[in-house]
């Protein structure tokens, strides 16, 4: 299986094409809108704020193959900022619109948890995965994940799906649940680190790769 990952200046790219490789995957880094355009499955890595990575996608005109690539249904992985980047607009130093693949909003985590005490934004460290509300499992590349592994989480903002079935895992900070994963189609969204979570971060990448037919 042949992936791309997307090369766009704000992301640790090597970690994620290690982590592909070791699956067995063969992995093409790029920055060339023509080689986004003519992918089999992209992946679309990031750290770094919304509007860097909005503006830096447009600027280097990827943005529009990307769209292009999703609405082809080839498969789409978004990592951490990448997941972000899925929905429709974050509220991340200012309002920003974001590629729209997954209905919903990027909001900062809350300062305060449930019990009003502060909590240290960003969240940082290992963190289960949970079903969402109301669902017993997994499907879909997190479907031979099991309830309560954990995964490794870097951030300060969530993302809030419009739809409960966008909504594919949670994880749990300062007593509310938080979006983990989300999904469309072929488009799927970590808010995690996979590359960086172990087995169980590359059952999920493997699982991406089965979906994407490799």
């Amino acid at each position: 299986m042949r992936v791309t990952v997307l090369d766009y200046g704000l992301s640790n790219l090597l970690s994620v094409r290690r982590a592909f490789e070791h699956l067995g995957a063969e992995v093409e880094v790029t920055g060339d809108a023509a080689r986004i355009a003519g992918a089999a499955a992209l992946v679309l890595p990031g750290v770094g704020a919304f509007g860097d990575g909005m503006r830096r996608l447009a600027g280097l005109g990827l943005a529009a193959p990307l769209l292009a690539a999703a609405a082809a249904d080839v498969p789409l992985l978004g990592i951490c900022l990448g997941m972000q980047m899925l929905f429709e607009e974050s509220d991340e130093f200012g309002r920003h619109t974001g590629l729209g693949l997954i209905p919903g909003r990027v909001e900062r985590l809350p300062s305060l948890d449930t019990a009003g005490q502060p909590q240290r934004v960003p969240h940082i460290g290992w963190a289960p995965l949970l079903p969402p509300a109301g669902r017993a499992g997994f499907d879909g590349a997190l479907a031979r994940c099991l309830p309560g592994q954990e995964c490794y989480f870097v951030h300060s903002y969530e993302a809030k799906p419009a739809r409960d079935a966008s909504r594919l895992a949670d994880t749990r900070y300062g007593g509310r649940a938080v979006c983990a994963a989300a999904g469309r189609g072929r488009v799927l969204g970590c808010q995690f680190h996979p590359e960086k979570s172990g087995p169980v971060g590359l059952g999920i990448l493997e699982g991406f790769l089965r979906l994407a037919g490799g």
